[in-house]
Formats: structure tokens, sequence, C-alpha cells
């Protein structure tokens, strides 16, 4: 017989894999009823019962997790994805799927099709039994006008759907323009899925920061080296994707990313014309931004500098772990010209996020999560 997620979990504690955690084991045996459901789905009926089934697949079971972060929800929902034992599976991060999504329903809309979003949602219904989303959290008005229907569509055509989040339903699209018309997403959810708090009061993920260094001058091969091993270590030594946000209608590029730790270049963030927008669309998207490559800021490099204060101020505000390689250390980056004597905001601000429980990982937008396991 197969073991549970719960027997699974407590083995890789006493292999020494995993720390034990009453509330992570708690959540166990909710993911391990639609492990159940999708292993062992129900005889296929016959005859007249046949065709109705065919006509309407019963309704999906679906799980959403949320909590602070580093609490484990993603190392959650790893355990469960890979225990599940169907090729029909799907783990994807939130802001991906959703600008598949987008592409699909823009292809749909050239052959003339009256709703672009059914057939992308039959293509994903005819491909997958389980959706497992990474980080759902909703910052576009585009994701906020469709997710519902979408979701409604994919559950009745019988996939099964679990997500992590580091919001409670109602805390979606929170302030977003015309939130009235997303309020009945959220009475969808509350009905259709097990909404699971995963209150485990140990951040893990910051263990593995604190008093690690994060801010690395100047920005030569041994800071390069630093960055590299850090990020080994909250990534599990996967090599990341491009993250492509969608904001104000144009897309913003991560490009590395996982599991809520992305890596860009100085230049990749500030060199571009991004604004205000794109930049708290990056504080919520993440949770961990490595920042390589900052150079000395002057009038010459005026505009990139502006933005980067920028950048500065919503990780800042959104609690974001910053690790950077840097041409001097933050007091010394804008030494004299326009806009020095404003920059030392900036500094002090990337002093401070410098400290070991820098925001306490703030209860803000999620992960890496990769919770409380030890094997790296």
């Amino acid at each position: 017989m197969r073991e549970t997620l719960t027997q699974r979990y407590d083995r890789r504690t006493a292999e020494g894999a995993l720390t034990p955690d009453a509330m992570q084991r708690a959540v166990l045996p909710a993911l391990e009823s639609i492990r159940q459901t999708l292993e062992n789905p129900p005889a296929a009926p016959r005859g007249i019962l046949a065709g109705l089934r065919r006509s309407k697949p019963a309704p999906a079971q679906g799980v959403y997790l949320w909590g602070g972060v580093g609490r484990g929800k993603s190392m959650l929902m790893d355990l469960f994805t890979e225990a599940t034992a169907i090729r029909a599976k799907r783990r994807v991060h939130f802001h991906a799927f959703m600008q598949e999504i987008h592409a699909g329903m823009h292809a749909a809309r050239k052959t003339g099709v009256e709703d672009a979003l059914a057939p992308v949602a039959e293509k994903v219904i005819g491909d997958l039994r389980l959706l497992a989303f990474d980080e759902m959290q909703i910052t576009d008005i585009t994701d906020a006008m469709i997710v519902g229907r979408l979701f409604q569509m994919l559950m009745d055509g019988g996939v099964s759907i679990v997500t992590t989040s580091n919001r409670p339903p109602e805390d979606l699209y929170k302030d977003g323009l015309n939130r009235a018309l997303f309020l009945p997403f959220i009475d969808f959810l509350r009905e259709r899925m097990q909404v699971i708090e995963l209150e485990s009061e140990t951040d893990y993920r910051q263990h593995r920061l604190t008093g690690a260094q994060v801010y690395f001058h100047p920005a030569d091969a041994q800071a390069r080296r630093a960055i590299d091993t850090l990020w080994q270590e909250l990534t599990g030594g996967d090599a990341g994707a491009p993250l492509i946000l969608r904001v104000q209608g144009r897309d913003v590029t991560l490009p590395r990313h996982h599991n809520g730790v992305a890596r860009a270049g100085f230049w990749a963030l500030c060199g571009q014309p991004l604004g205000p927008a794109d930049f708290l669309a990056i504080a919520q998207a993440v949770r961990v931004l490595f920042i390589e490559d900052i150079p000395r800021l002057s009038a010459t490099n005026y505009n990139e500098a502006k933005r980067f204060v920028t950048l500065v101020d919503a990780l800042y505000e959104g609690k974001v772990r910053l690790i950077a390689s840097a041409a001097d250390k933050p007091e010394a980056l804008y030494a004299e010209g326009a806009g020095a004597f404003e920059f030392e905001r900036t500094a002090s601000r990337l002093r401070e996020m410098q400290g070991a429980d820098w925001g306490a990982w703030a209860e803000t937008p999620d992960r890496p999560d990769e919770g409380n396991s030890r094997s790296r």
C-alpha cells in the first residue's frame, strides 16, 4: 500500500530531510483527500449516465493554502504534486500561467471566436486534471477580470486546483481597480475550495539567511561566487526561468526566477523605461530579489539612478529581501552630483535591508517558501 502524504512527511522528518512542524502536518489530510480522488477517480458510468457525465464533469476539489512567508507552503505543494501519481498534472507559477492564458486568448480572438477564454480553458481541461499554482496573487486588472470565469470553467471541467498564497482570499486584488467586479470570485473560492491557513510560527527561509552577508562590494568575481552560493541555497540549485509580469498592458521581465526568488542585473531593471507600477509589481511578485552589478551613480546615469531609488523604495515597502553586488558600499554609491543628497535615504534603506531580521520577512507576497527542508 502506498504511503500517505502524512506518512511521507513523517518519513522525511525521521530521515532528517525536514524539521517536524505540527502546523504543516495538519494541512496534509486535505491534500491527501485530493490526491486520493485524482488517483482513484469514480468508475466511468455507462449508458445514459455516461452521456450526462461527459456533458458535465463532477466539480473538482481544490485547496487554497495561505499564510506568512517561509512557513513551508511551497514545500507542502512539492510534496503533494510529487506524490500524486497521475501524468496530467502541472505545477506552475501563477503569473506565468496567466501569461499563457492571455496569449491563448489573443490567438483565439484572431479566429473570430465569440468567447476567447472558452477554447483556452477547454485546452487546459483536455490536458490536465491537476493544476498546482504557486504564489497566487492578483495585481493586474486583466487577470482580475477573467480569473473567476477561468477557475469556474476549469473546475467544472474536472480540473483540481491547489494554490498557495500569502494572502487570504479576501485580500486578493485588494484596492484594485473595479474590485467590486472581482468580489464574486472570492465567494467562489470559499465555496469550491478548502481555504486553509498555515499558521506555523517558524519562518524557515529567514533562518537560512540569518547572519548571512547579503550586500557585496566591489562587484567582482568573489562577489559573483558568493551570490551564486546564495542563489543555490535559496533555489535548491534550480537555474531559474524568466518571469514575465504584465503591468498596465506591458511586459516586465525578470530574467531568472524560481519559487519567489528572482535574479537580474542592474541594467536589466534600471536601464529600462520602467516606473513605480513596474517596480511595485516586482515587489509583489517576489520575496527575494538578487540585483547584480550596481554601478556608481552620478549625473551621467541620472535616469537609471532615479529608477534604482524607486525600485529600492518598492522593495523596502514590500519587505522584499534584497541580495546585491555593487561597485561600493551604499553610502559611497552616489557620492556627488544632482541627486546625491536624495540618495542618502536610499543608502540608509540599503543598509537597513542588510539586517539579519530585515522586516521579519513581513507578511506580504510570498516565497521562496521551500519551507523547512534541510536538504540542499
